[in-house]
């Protein structure tokens, strides 16, 4: 596209930010609510983006890690997010809103960060030089340049009142280490700054050779684009087959199966997959039962072309019907087409509804007040479910979690699947998976919340571990424990597995770096006091904990299986304990491809000093010492961590 003129080469992508709160409505960009697996996935889309060779400074093209941070609020009970000021203790910012940005820059090598319109505990991020200079470029070494969100600086200056003048502003943002706005702020008023002596000449030269120098390394500088090493890219390139192939087996794989009841007593097996031999008619309703924009979410590039779940389901059946119960999402007033939807239903061998959100209902700029689905749609729901001659299949496109807890208790409703936004071959992977072309692997990324929960948690509270004291819950299930309409991680398949702990070491010793290991010689009191070493203080290089399991597919079809391994510090009780370790963290997870009946060996290197780590309430990382638990599905394993005591 850069080729044909039609693209630039810098993309402010990926958004990284944790999925807190389950109204947010751009949640629907993030990898979820996790902070491993939004690391992951940060790290790996960064390299995807910018290719840069082995030890080569060159980038195919510039990605952009955002919104550095805490910012997860957009618009919601009076506040939005160009006022907002999220008050964020040390110890959320080390282990939950930080991670992902480190991942971005650290190993990903990202070449862009941006700053969000939020404040942090009274700073607004774009001046603050803790954090840019401090964390992102200094810490963490950000080789490239720090933008801001679009008009960021003049929300702080003009709706933020953060400065008293536009050259305050301008002053404070440069010397936080911003190298680049979004927006004319810096343009109207950088000049007067520095002829009124709030800004050097040695401030802007900084910012403009970090912008410039990443135009280089993308090759902007080298003349004829057609001369350079991606010179043969063009239009033939977009919508290849092989792409489109790619976009069918990113939505399979993104596909939840959150339910798969039989259908009354004399089965065991549940409904899925149909059969294209029983299921002859198939009634597809629902206000998504034909989607096409709605597939592909926010922020996304213009489709190849769309397979409609109504196009999906009639390339199995032998006639699909199309009704679709609701004139939009929104379900609203009593003339919505839902008997329509009932009839259909009633004289089709398998029923398929097709319903959840859009950018309507949840979007940039726009927060849930609500985890309920729109309008009448759960009346829908319910009154296909009743009439339905065969086995109703509900399928829910939505970027955030929904409370379907009626649907989910219903008998009626026999299988549920979470899409998401599926893109746009979403409507034949959403067939390939209810006629069993492709057997379901994926996961939730995010808790789903009951409805109730919202009474219990401002979407403006930023606390992630749970108080009980004021009757807080807590956020995701790191630190909630309470109820749950489908908790993180679920994901049925078709088939079954089973695990089994190869190896893995019942106890590992850390030891301590350079002088520290001295003092420990000298001092036992150093490790006796704490019982928990500081990260900074151990020898960290190399020192992993090697898991194996094997994962056995015990049913009758092949599947994908992702081995999901959770870390559990020592006890509160513990002496070792730090005060607000999370109840369990996600450390290390892979997806495997088992053949019915088959084994396959998953191996896993576990990062001691940054999984098994925990973060206190002062933002420093300690490793407890003590008994520590793995759990893989399952199982639970014990390994206790010791120190190296040196010289005594």
């Amino acid at each position: 596209m850069y080729n044909g003129g039609q693209a630039g080469l810098t993309f402010w992508s990926p958004n990284v930010n944790i999925f807190r709160d389950p109204r947010w409505g751009r949640g629907q960009e993030t990898p979820g609510e996790d902070p491993a697996v939004s690391s992951r996935y940060a790290a790996a889309y960064v390299r995807g983006l910018q290719q840069q060779p082995t030890g080569g400074d060159r980038l195919k093209v510039a990605a952009c890690c955002k919104h550095f941070t805490a910012y997860d609020l957009d618009r919601w009970g009076g506040t939005d997010r160009f006022h907002f000021n999220a008050v964020v203790g040390a110890q959320d910012l080390e282990d939950t809103f930080n991670p992902p940005f480190r991942a971005c820059v650290a190993d990903g090598r990202a070449a862009a960060v941006m700053c969000s319109y939020n404040q942090v505990n009274g700073v607004p991020t774009c001046a603050d030089q803790a954090f840019l200079k401090g964390t992102v470029r200094g810490k963490w070494g950000l080789d490239g340049y720090i933008v801001s969100d679009c008009d960021s600086v003049d929300v702080f200056f003009n709706d933020q009142h953060y400065t008293r003048t536009a050259e305050d502003a301008v002053a404070a943002t440069l010397r936080a280490g911003l190298d680049l706005d979004c927006g004319p702020f810096l343009a109207l008023y950088t000049e007067s700054a520095v002829a009124k002596g709030k800004v050097s000449d040695a401030d802007v030269d900084a910012a403009l050779a970090n912008t410039v120098a990443v135009q280089m390394r993308l090759g902007m500088f080298d003349g004829d684009p057609a001369a350079g090493p991606f010179g043969h890219l063009g239009p033939r390139d977009v919508c290849t087959p092989q792409h489109q192939d790619l976009a069918l087996d990113a939505a399979r794989q993104g596909i939840v199966l959150l339910k798969n009841d039989p259908r009354g007593t004399k089965h065991k097996a549940g409904v899925l997959p149909l059969r294209p031999a029983a299921h002859r008619v198939v009634a597809v309703v629902g206000p998504h039962a034909d989607a096409t924009v709605a597939m592909v979410g926010n922020y996304a590039g213009k489709a190849c072309r769309y397979t409609t779940p109504v196009q999906g389901v009639a390339r199995y059946a032998a006639r699909a019907v199309h009704q679709a119960g609701c004139a939009d999402v929104a379900c609203q007033g009593a003339q919505q087409p839902v008997a329509a939807a009932v009839d259909a239903a009633r004289r089709a061998d398998a029923t398929v509804i097709v319903a959840g959100l859009d950018q309507k209902v949840e979007a940039e700029g726009l927060d849930r007040s609500t985890l309920l689905l729109p309008g009448r749609q759960a009346e829908l729901i319910s009154a296909v479910a009743k009439a339905a001659k065969g086995p109703v299949v509900l399928v829910l496109m939505s970027g955030g979690p929904v409370d379907v807890a009626f649907a989910q208790n219903d008998p009626g409703i026999h299988a549920i699947l979470w899409a998401g936004y599926p893109g746009q071959a979403g409507g034949q992977a959403i067939a390939d998976v209810i006629f069993g072309a492709h057997n379901p692997g994926g996961k939730l990324p995010v808790t789903w919340y009951p409805q109730e929960y919202l009474r219990k948690v401002p979407m403006t509270d930023m606390a992630m571990r749970a108080n009980p004291a004021r009757g807080y819950p807590g956020r995701t299930y790191r630190f909630y424990t309470g109820p749950t309409i489908h908790p993180f991680g679920h994901g049925l398949s078709y088939t079954q597995f089973t695990h089994t702990l190869a190896h893995a070491p019942a106890q590992l010793t850390v030891s301590l770096s350079g002088g520290h290991a001295t003092a420990a010689s000298s001092s036992s009191s150093l490790l006796n006091a704490t019982r928990a070493v500081r990260v900074a203080h151990a020898r960290c290089e190399g020192l992993a904990l090697p898991v194996r399991v094997d994962v056995r597919n015990v049913g009758g079809r092949d599947g994908a299986h992702t081995v999901m391994v959770y870390h559990a510090a020592p006890s509160s009780s513990s002496a070792a304990a730090v005060a607000g370790a999370p109840v369990r963290q996600l450390v290390a997870f892979e997806k495997v491809q088992v053949p019915a009946g088959g084994v396959a060996r998953v191996e896993m290197g576990i990062d001691v000093c940054a999984a098994l780590s925990v973060a206190g309430p002062d933002g420093v990382r300690r490793i407890p010492v003590g008994e520590h638990r793995l759990m893989i599905g399952e199982l639970t394993h014990s390994v206790t961590l010791g120190v190296e005591q040196l010289g005594v």
